[in-house]
């Protein structure tokens, strides 16, 4: 039947629609925007941020029509409505590269407090281009000294003497106000801000930040950071009142060994410029200076990072940070100009934050007018108290990491560290309390003094844990109960010790940013947290301590307040290690560029201890640091049995390797060589001095490091190697099948077994249940990671000897391992432009593991499980990246993917096959592979 002309033009006109339709939908598919842009160190949209030449990265999205970038063009502007055509500072047009990560900004020279706008679009793979992502931006902070008109201020502060701490001074803690008026609206309002000290900051009675003890700590003679705080919406029309509490922190109260390094435990200061541009346009500016009035009359009499608070809420002000607060009988502060020695600059990182309240709490004992409460997880912080008291009467708050078994509270690990808070109640009734200038590492409290009438309860306490502001960068999880608590364990150790710098350890009179366990735990930290800014920033103190040695020593620990002398071995290494993880993990150049010379001093350091021995250096070492089971006859039992002249060359032939591939990447070709041909000359000292022709250790005490350590940093030759690696066997099967290693030896054991096929004897290690191992520790209760392998045991409580922090990272680097090999993810070229996805399950302990990685390019994951005889895999590739994906068991002819029968296609290529696993290279995409076990 025919249809008429009339019915013929509208079939037409929707058929022409609808196609329309479906190519607009298509176009829409090649026109989505770049996501997640971010700047430098991964900061989105920061204020007072403290790069003047960062790099720009974006990630593509996830899409089937786009998998790589062929091109971009990056635009750069002092305003929005400049974007995208008129970019006045930057305009990067377009280029042909499939980088999307850490491009480098080339534009105009950027200033101080100056906003920058920017935009970035890309062309995929089939050269069509994106939409224009949406504008972000960055505001810059003081970033010279001459930015600041300001002057430092504070009172003179009494100093009082700790009874039973050595005669360690201690500062009362300063209210400091300054009462201002404005005549017109504001525009907007930035305060800057820093302190000699820590501070708390109010503007109109309201808080400004929510900041944990800022501004944090870096090496107060060289840099100090400074914090910038949008106050536009704080700000009132007539009266205001900005108002600081100030506490002495890591400046000028007492810290490790107690030297005087910081302006001998002067007074705290602090340094506040509030600027303002009016609706008219003018500019006000509200400065510190000897115009302010403080007093130490207030609530916190005192407070230190070692020894806890005391608050009388007796001493309370009422509104002594709103703007009608009489300040009259407070006193005028004293100021003084700022020091051009030390560079005021604006912090790198994020600040500490409150980042997770524990209400599962547990009432474990009372007795009399004491009770003790358990928290369930070892945790840093401060506890948040609801408590009912007496007039007059005093709360004292008691902390500790573990019970003895008779189930009394312990404090003795904490040394010196009185690490006690006290609240003065100032009524009857109910009072609330958080310590404000001090930090705690803790799994059980014990409250004194409380009203005697009243009945202890679970609701009178939360934990209230606290570390720098960084989100979680990867998950891990496995069939096994005991190693997901191991998982655990490592990112609450790795959360507890990043508190503004890399702490040994948070609970006793240390909580020191020692050099070696920092090395060791870098990459385990990158999987588990967004730490790149973090460990940036402190590798800049770093190569500030480090400056104050003409021979390239770096200090055991950053900042250095040991003020020691000498320089240590699997220690120092850490400023040409932990840039050269952040590089590999992230793809970063910047903070190889920024280390390369630091790096260079050390290895000069190592030169310049070369005595009678060619390329033997002599020099100090911890050693492997708390070895198990060392010899009776070692004077410095904690340092182990491996000697430190081994250490020292391995270590020194190892940082030598590692420059010259940084050298390489850097393009400076003359030190690539030079540093190899240095690598391979002490690589070849070590084996001859420390080894036999037959690969065996030349001392009567074998140990399991000295092994590693030469296997690892390739410093045998090969015939030599094989036989160093039975050897190894031998040393592991002398144990009963236990590791028997410190510090150094540990984040190698996993990798060199990895490498000689030794998956099985591995597993079999990581699963053992005695000691020493990983699991012994849980199995006594732990809920972070231990210091010594046997810190403490249910049966006996505490190890008599040293040395017993229950919340210590370091043996918590087999993390890098249960991603990159349990789970099977790891990135085979620098920040994941290449993935390597290759699972080693194990049937005897584990059916199932899954990781996932937020990668620089977006989320890769890998998780595999083994059901009904089958092997399951499924794999998330990102956009601008390819993976190699080894998939075990099974053949070519089995292999299912995506419920279909293998076959090449522009996805997936296949690389090779065996008896034993499949080999294919995958572009971005979600795949399930399943072969037959």
């Amino acid at each position: 039947m025919k249809q008429s002309k009339k019915t013929k033009l509208p079939l037409l006109f929707w058929c022409c629609i609808v196609s329309f339709c479906f190519c607009m939908s298509c176009n829409q598919e090649y026109s989505r925007a770049a996501e997640n842009l971010t700047v430098s160190e991964n900061f989105k949209n920061p204020i007072g941020f403290y790069n003047a030449n960062p790099t720009f990265s974006w990630k593509l999205p996830v899409s089937e029509q786009t998998k790589s970038q062929s091109a971009y063009q990056i635009v750069v502007a002092s305003s929005k409505e400049l974007l995208p055509n008129n970019a006045d500072l930057w305009d990067s047009k377009k280029q042909k590269s499939k980088q999307s990560t850490f491009v480098k900004y080339q534009g105009k020279v950027l200033e101080s407090r100056q906003k920058v706008f920017w935009q970035v679009r890309y062309w995929n793979q089939d050269k069509n281009a994106s939409d224009w992502s949406e504008i972000n931006s960055f505001e810059l902070g003081l970033l010279n000294n001459s930015d600041w008109k300001a002057k430092w201020a504070g009172l003179v502060t009494a100093k009082d003497s700790i009874k039973g701490v050595r005669n360690f001074l201690m500062h009362h803690p300063q209210y400091l106000r300054k009462g201002f008026e404005l005549s017109t609206d504001v525009a907007s309002a930035r305060l800057y801000i820093t302190a000699k000290g820590v501070f708390d900051v109010h503007l109109n009675g309201k808080d400004v930040s929510d900041d944990v003890m800022p501004p944090g700590w870096t090496p107060y003679n060289h840099r100090i950071e400074t914090m910038t705080y949008d106050v536009t919406e704080l700000l009132e029309t007539g009266k205001n009142a900005l108002a600081v509490e100030l506490a002495s922190g890591w400046h000028s109260g007492r810290i490790s060994r107690g030297k005087a390094l910081y302006e001998n435990f002067a007074s705290p200061k602090i340094l506040c410029q509030l600027e303002l541009v009016m609706k008219d346009g003018s500019k006000q500016y509200i400065l510190s200076d000897e115009t302010w009035k403080g007093t130490t009359n207030g609530p916190i009499r005192l407070a230190s990072i070692y020894d806890g608070e005391v608050y009388d809420a007796n001493f309370e002000i009422s509104n002594w940070n709103i703007a009608t607060f009489d300040d009259s009988s407070w006193e005028l502060v004293e100021s003084e100009a700022i020091s051009k020695d030390v560079r005021l600059a604006p912090k790198r990182h994020h600040s500490v934050k409150n980042k997770i309240t524990i209400d599962d709490v547990e009432l474990v004992s009372v007795n009399k007018n004491s009770a003790i409460f358990n928290l369930k997880q070892n945790i840093v912080g401060v506890p948040k108290v609801k408590v009912p008291m007496k007039k007059g009467d005093t709360l004292k708050i008691r902390f500790s990491e573990m019970l003895l078994s008779d189930g009394t509270f312990y404090t003795k690990n904490y040394r010196s560290a009185k690490s006690t808070d006290y609240y003065i109640a100032a009524k009857n009734g109910v009072v609330e309390y958080v310590p404000k200038f001090t930090f705690h590492g803790f799994q059980f409290l014990e409250l004194c003094g409380y009203d005697k009438n009243a009945k202890p309860d679970v609701s009178w306490v939360q934990g209230i844990a606290q570390h720098s502001n960084f989100e979680k960068n990867g998950t891990f999880t496995s069939s096994h109960e005991k190693l997901n608590q191991l998982q655990s364990n490592i990112t609450w150790g790795l959360r507890d010790n990043f508190f503004d710098i890399p702490t040994d350890c948070p609970q006793r009179d240390e909580r020191l940013g020692w050099t070696g366990d920092a090395q060791v735990i870098a990459p385990t930290a990158l999987f588990n947290y967004d730490t790149h800014a973090f460990w940036t920033a402190w590798l800049q103190s770093l190569r500030e301590n480090q400056s104050e040695h003409n021979n390239g020593l770096v200090p055991f620990i950053v900042p250095d307040v040991l003020q020691n002398k000498n320089g240590g071995s699997g220690w120092g290494d850490a400023c040409v290690m932990v840039p050269w993880d952040i590089y590999n993990i992230t793809g970063d150049v910047t903070i190889l560029e920024e280390s390369y010379e630091s790096a260079k001093k050390w290895v000069g350091y190592y030169q310049s201890k070369v005595r009678n021995k060619p390329y033997i250096p002599i020099m100090h070492s911890f050693g492997d640091w708390l070895q198990p089971y060392p010899s009776k006859s070692l004077k410095k039992a904690n340092r182990g049995d491996t000697p430190k002249e081994l250490i020292n060359t391995a270590y020194f032939a190892h940082s030598a390797h590692l420059i010259s591939k940084i050298a390489g990447v850097l393009g400076k070709t003359d030190d690539e060589k030079k540093f190899m041909d240095l690598y391979k000359a002490v690589a070849n000292a070590f084996e001859n001095e420390f080894f036999d022709e037959n690969g065996k250790f030349k001392q009567d005490r074998q140990t399991q490091t000295s092994y590693l350590l030469g296997i690892y940093f390739d410093l045998f030759k090969p015939e030599t190697k094989l036989k160093a690696q039975n050897h190894l066997l031998e040393e592991i099967k002398n144990a009963d099948y236990h590791l028997g290693t410190g510090f150094l030896g540990t984040p190698l054991l996993p990798k060199v077994l990895d490498d000689m096929g030794e998956i099985e004897l591995m597993y079999k290690i990581l699963f053992k249940e005695t000691y020493p191992s990983w699991f012994y520790s849980i199995n006594q209760g732990a809920t972070t990671m231990w210091e010594r392998w046997n810190s403490f045991s249910k049966q006996d409580g505490y190890n008599p000897q040293s040395m017993n922090s229950l919340n210590h990272y370091a043996y918590g680097a087999i993390g890098q391992w249960m991603y990159e090999r349990i789970a099977g993810i790891a990135s085979l070229e620098p920040g994941y432009k290449k993935i390597r996805i290759a699972p080693l399950p194990n049937t005897e302990f584990l059916t199932s593991a899954s990781a996932s990685v937020k990668t620089p390019y977006g989320k890769a994951g890998s998780s595999w499980k083994i059901e009904n005889s089958t092997f399951n895999l499924d794999v998330v590739i990102p956009p601008n990246t390819t993976a190699e994906i080894q998939i075990p068991y099974g053949t070519q002819d089995n292999l299912i993917v995506n419920a279909s029968t293998f076959k090449e296609t522009s996805n997936l290529k296949l690389i090779s096959s065996d008896n034993d696993s499949i080999k294919i290279l995958a572009e971005p995409g979600t795949y399930n592979f399943q072969t037959k076990l």
